[in-house]
């Protein structure tokens, strides 16, 4: 099972200290409307062939729009042999409701 984390606990974490990797796999023309400071960009579909470049060793918390894209790259980094791996609830639209109303909605 995939741990899920709110956008929330994400941002009080980060902001006390915590190591993440926020890993946005969402397109770029999503990327171009919307985005998260400091995340990781890789769309879904590139994931397996740069796996490389995810170090195994820190907290990737997966984001996409609204969850479900995030959720099967969460699973697919864990079946890879990462141990660290959360989905970030609701996406980039929970995100802009919860944490960040700057960011907009789409």
């Amino acid at each position: 099972m995939i741990d899920q984390m709110t956008p929330a606990d994400f941002a009080e974490r980060r902001a006390a200290g915590e190591d993440f990797v926020l890993l946005d796999v969402r397109e770029p023309r999503e990327l171009a409307v919307a985005s998260v400071a400091g995340a990781v960009h890789i769309p879904m579909a590139q994931v397996p062939a740069r796996l490389s470049e995810l170090d195994r060793e820190r907290h990737i918390v997966v984001m996409c729009h609204s969850g479900g894209r995030s959720q099967a790259v969460a699973g697919f980094l864990r079946h890879q042999g990462y141990p660290r791996v959360s989905n970030l609830m609701g996406g980039i639209t929970r995100w802009s409701r919860e944490v960040d109303p700057s960011v907009p909605l789409y």
